[in-house]
């Protein structure tokens, strides 16, 4: 993450936050931005993402912005754009979220009784 100080310029910041993040991927990775404007999935259609991602064969790449969100860039290279609320989210919450749920949706996958609906 880039080092936020009083006179930063936001922009210059998330654009190289994005170069970071991109630098990671390879050209084959299946990449899900985490996005406020993203597709909202249930934790069942979550499931069956989950379910496709892992039958795909390809490494699959949860991008979570920092403080400003991800870059253009970041999200012009995912493949996907998925919402976990329309409220915005701090980005550390974001990712015990995350986890929560595709733990959540794993569970689902596998018939175990952690997910009720």
């Amino acid at each position: 993450m880039a080092k936020r100080q009083k006179n930063s310029d936001p922009e210059k910041l998330k654009s190289a936050e994005g170069e970071s993040i991109l630098a990671q991927l390879s050209s084959a990775d299946h990449v899900v931005a985490l996005e406020v404007k993203g597709k909202p999935w249930t934790t069942l259609e979550l499931s069956r993402q989950l379910d496709r991602w892992r039958m795909s064969g390809k490494d699959v790449a949860l991008l979570v912005g920092g403080p400003d969100g991800l870059s253009e860039a970041c999200r012009q290279r995912a493949d996907q754009q998925w919402s976990l609320s329309p409220l915005t989210l701090p980005h550390p919450l974001v990712r015990v979220i995350l986890a929560e749920q595709i733990y959540r949706a794993w569970s689902v996958i596998q018939g175990h009784p952690y997910h009720r609906e």
